[in-house]
């Protein structure tokens, strides 16, 4: 099944005396770039869930929000703020958002809850240091959010998938026409040659028959398209393969959207007609269409 480079999970949880707020989401991109935001405090999760989201995805810009609050049934008073980190933390935060100002970049203003995600913010008693039961926690409740963000892609997937098929019927409809039409010129191409000859007979009294030869069958070799349409063919079957193909085929298809493309402008370089020149426009129509829902595909 194809699969999109766009998808949204969201997911909340609780456990360990803790409360948690998940948002992931992707768009397209040339390679895999994870931008994780966790809570740096909790060992090890950052690295974990890296490792489980590159398990579904294999291309695009994905970003991973995580947000750890305390669980309102949580005896509080284990916890109190650190108050010289949190002056340092908003003293940054102030030098930050003064530079960014001075730069004419706009920030999103910080909430609360990020201030308190930072480490040592939030002092938290001998007993309760220990954060390997909530990492635990999170992790399993991490597989129900790739499984949403998952089934979304997927869905997405579903829907290129027949976008590009039509799109793809669309252009071996035109290389047929193409043909056609190619067959229905010869006829009109031989007939222009021989009064081209004629009109060059009745003025020359010498013609050099071999060079003449020579120069029509050259003429030949550049308008026949034949070569052209064959490899439109085969660009045709190789791209429903890979729109078939449950592997990640995004590059594979972008590859094929520049031979589809060199074919149409080949086609319509040699067309030497109106209605063979209209198709090859077509033709770059619908391929630069096709290559825009490619940029989504995994």
């Amino acid at each position: 099944m194809m699969i999109s480079m766009t998808g949204f999970a969201a997911r909340r949880g609780a456990g360990a005396g803790y409360a948690w707020v998940w948002d992931l989401r992707s768009v397209n991109g040339k390679g895999l770039d994870l931008r994780l935001r966790v809570p740096d405090w909790i060992e090890g999760l950052e690295a974990a869930v890296r490792t489980e989201v590159q398990k579904v995805a294999a291309r695009g810009t994905v970003s991973l929000t995580l947000r750890v609050t305390l669980d309102d049934a949580r005896d509080a008073a284990a916890f109190h703020l650190n108050e010289a980190v949190l002056g340092a933390a908003l003293a940054a935060v102030a030098r930050v958002e003064a530079a960014a100002m001075a730069a004419g970049v706009t920030l999103r203003q910080p909430t609360g809850a990020d201030v308190l995600t930072l480490r040592g913010v939030i002092d938290v008693s001998a007993q309760d240091a220990e954060t390997g039961p909530l990492r635990a926690a999170l992790l399993a409740d991490l597989p129900a959010l790739l499984a949403d963000f998952a089934a979304m892609r997927a869905a997405e997937g579903a829907a290129l998938s027949t976008i590009l098929l039509a799109q793809i019927d669309r252009i071996a409809g035109l290389a047929a026409a193409a043909g056609t039409e190619t067959a229905s010129r010869a006829g009109t191409q031989r007939q222009a040659l021989r009064e081209a000859v004629s009109r060059v007979l009745a003025v020359t009294e010498a013609v050099d028959e071999t060079r003449l030869a020579q120069e029509l069958a050259l003429l030949a070799v550049k308008t026949d398209v034949t070569e052209e349409l064959d490899r439109l063919t085969a660009h045709v079957e190789a791209a429903r393969s890979h729109v078939a193909d449950p592997d990640p085929v995004g590059r594979k298809l972008d590859f094929l959207m520049q031979e589809f493309m060199r074919e149409a402008n080949t086609l319509c370089s040699k067309a030497q007609s109106l209605a063979l020149t209209r198709i090859g426009l077509d033709l770059k129509t619908v391929i630069d269409q096709m290559r825009e829902q490619v940029q989504n595909v995994e």
